[in-house]
């Protein structure tokens, strides 16, 4: 259960770090990837993370903490979504990005709901509850762009086998700072 507010800020802050990050990856891949379905779809999402990131940030203020702060996850999750972040094939990027990130963060924010009192932690969760409905219909989007262009399905499926499984392996993602700081 999460009761503090400090470990409520350390999980908001982990997932703005996460929004930001799936945001910058995906604006690096746009000039690079030669597919125009791909760069539209990413576009629309870039804005759509940098909206996540905001309301997380201003979220981490009212709840104690720096505007806009940010903590990084656990070591090895970080390392796995620099991994994603180096992808070069579009259907790795694709594949790595919708198969794979977007629904390990989805389950984290899931069970950030599940861990949290959600009366005394309303404000968290309604931001969490539109994260999830916007991942829900980002992920019907990248399905229509599979029945569009199935030549973009289908990546290095042992490469995705070992994100999704460094990602899953990964109990918290959240650095908790010591409650002395």
């Amino acid at each position: 259960m999460i009761t503090t507010v400090r470990e409520r800020a350390d999980c908001v802050a982990t997932f703005r770090f996460a929004s930001v990050f799936l945001m910058e990856t995906l604006a690096r891949w746009v000039p690079s990837t030669p597919e125009l379905e791909v760069k539209i779809l990413m576009g629309r999402h870039i804005w759509e993370f940098a909206q996540h990131a905001d309301a997380f940030g201003r979220r981490t203020h009212e709840l104690r903490a720096a505007p806009h702060y940010t903590r990084a996850p656990i070591g090895a999750y970080a390392a796995a979504m620099r991994e994603l972040a180096a992808a070069e094939d579009t259907s790795d990027r694709i594949d790595g990005f919708y198969e794979v990130a977007l629904p390990d963060i989805a389950s984290r924010l899931r069970s950030y709901v599940d861990r949290t009192d959600t009366m005394v932690d309303e404000p968290s969760v309604r931001i969490l509850e539109r994260v999830l409905t916007d991942y829900d219909r980002m992920h019907t989007e990248r399905e229509a762009l599979r029945t569009e262009r199935p030549d973009l399905t289908g990546g290095n499926t042992a490469w995705l086998d070992e994100l999704r499984s460094t990602m899953a392996s990964a109990d918290d993602i959240v650095e908790y700072r010591d409650q002395k700081d």
